[in-house]
């Protein structure tokens, strides 16, 4: 009875071992996968980051042209010739408009142009009519680089000489 038993345990001995082996492969892919998986979220969010700073900015870069609008229309809105490109620069007190290239973080860089708008008979915006000199439409354009390649992202609005300053 002693050599039968003997037998029986030497084999189960070796059973055991492929069991340690494939539980720990199993384990082994579980750790590797939520390593991977993590290292994606970080990859997503970091990119998320950037396109929220980017949105943030075009937000800003309206409001600046408003604030640009509400200062002096004559001075600050009326001057900038349509469909060239124009900077913001915040100087500590006020916005200005420039033509020298302004980088935000030394990554963003926000645009805007100015067009002028149109008007039917309706007095409704349209492609093509009467020349409104108190509206225009403002394109405001943030481009950043984005581990692949630079993305644009941009935002339309009009304005209007509200205040007639």
């Amino acid at each position: 009875m002693n050599k039968i038993n003997c037998k029986k345990n030497k084999g189960n001995r070796g059973f055991a071992l492929a069991e340690i082996v494939i539980g720990s492969s199993i384990l082994l892919l579980i750790i590797l996968a939520t390593s991977e998986a993590y290292n994606t979220y970080i990859k997503f969010s970091f990119g998320n980051q950037d396109n929220t700073i980017a949105g943030f900015l075009l937000e800003e870069g309206v409001e600046s042209v408003i604030y640009l609008r509400d200062a002096s229309w004559g001075t600050n809105i009326a001057p900038l010739v349509n469909g060239s490109t124009y900077y913001l620069y915040f100087n500590g007190i006020n916005w200005i408009s420039t033509t020298s290239p302004q980088y935000i973080d030394n990554q963003f860089l926000r645009t805007f142009t100015v067009s002028s708008v149109n008007r039917d008979s309706n007095d409704d915006i349209a492609v093509s009519g009467t020349n409104d000199p108190k509206t225009k439409k403002i394109s405001v354009t943030v481009s950043y680089w984005q581990g692949h390649g630079t993305t644009t992202r941009s935002l339309s609005t009009y304005i209007t000489d509200l205040y007639d300053n």
